[in-house]
């Protein structure tokens, strides 16, 4: 695992972390396997550890993961005896936020239950919140019929021997394959059309500039009109009603209607 190829990243959906990983945890039935899911996903607790220390106890294929990192969580003695977990660290403490979510299969079976958990630096209530997440899930499973009865399988049970946590880093960025550097973007769009002299890609950059300057240019034959002068700017400041301007005559220049004719002809 160590000669693994740049860009290779251990990326499972949250069925597979249930259904897979952490069922084949709880049933400890086949050894082999179980040594590799020690190397893939290793037991720690996580809650003797600052976050940010985690992701040396990383396992084999998350362990230069720059951004998330996966462990079995084994079941504390409080909670095994029928109190809360406690999940302080030396440095701060993690805190549940909202409900607990229900996790299904691919045919829309109910596998698991999430629960999200963000860490917080410093003592409640005065904890400072930190960048550092985790989504903790449990398993269920159907508990087996006794033999006495029916053959069918039983009502599911919540399992807690161990639950199985990916813990990352909250970021307002891009993720790493998406990233590019800053400025690039902005750059272009400022200097590309003068470079190129594209003057449609200008004018598509911005199309309300592009109205507003079309209504506010009055043609020589409005201009001569005094009585008309105000509307060009009027109509500039609002282009959001007013559409787009594609004849090269405005619609104001319209010959006058002539009233003599009209009372002839109504007459």
């Amino acid at each position: 695992m160590e000669d693994l190829p740049p860009g290779f990243r251990f990326y499972p959906t949250e069925e597979e972390l249930i259904s897979f990983y952490l069922h084949n945890k709880l049933e400890g039935r086949r050894e082999d396997l179980n040594r590799i899911m020690d190397r893939i996903i290793p037991v720690l607790d996580i809650y003797e550890h600052n976050p940010w220390e985690l992701p040396q106890f990383a396992g084999d294929l998350s362990s230069r993961d720059p951004e998330q990192w996966f462990f079995f969580i084994p079941r504390q003695e409080s909670e095994a005896r029928g109190g809360r977990p406690k999940r302080l660290t030396t440095n701060g403490y993690w805190k549940a936020t909202g409900s607990p979510g229900q996790v299904f299969s691919n045919n829309s079976r109910i596998i698991g239950i999430k629960r999200t958990m963000v860490f917080y630096t410093g003592r409640a209530p005065y904890g400072r919140k930190t960048v550092w997440k985790m989504n903790e899930y449990k398993a269920i499973v159907q508990e087996h019929a006794s033999s006495s009865s029916s053959t069918t399988a039983g009502s599911p049970v919540l399992r807690h021997e161990f639950s199985l946590c990916r813990v990352y880093k909250k970021s307002k960025s891009l993720r790493a394959f998406d990233r590019r550097p800053l400025g690039v973007e902005m750059l272009r769009d400022q200097t590309g059309a003068a470079a190129h002299g594209d003057e449609a890609t200008t004018s598509c950059q911005n199309p309300k500039m592009e109205k507003m300057e079309i209504a506010n240019s009055p043609d020589e034959s409005s201009s001569s009109q005094g009585t008309n002068n105000n509307i060009p700017d009027q109509i500039g400041e609002r282009s959001d009603i007013m559409p787009m301007v594609t004849d090269t005559q405005p619609f104001w220049d319209w010959d006058p209607l002539d009233w003599n004719y009209l009372e002839e002809t109504i007459n």
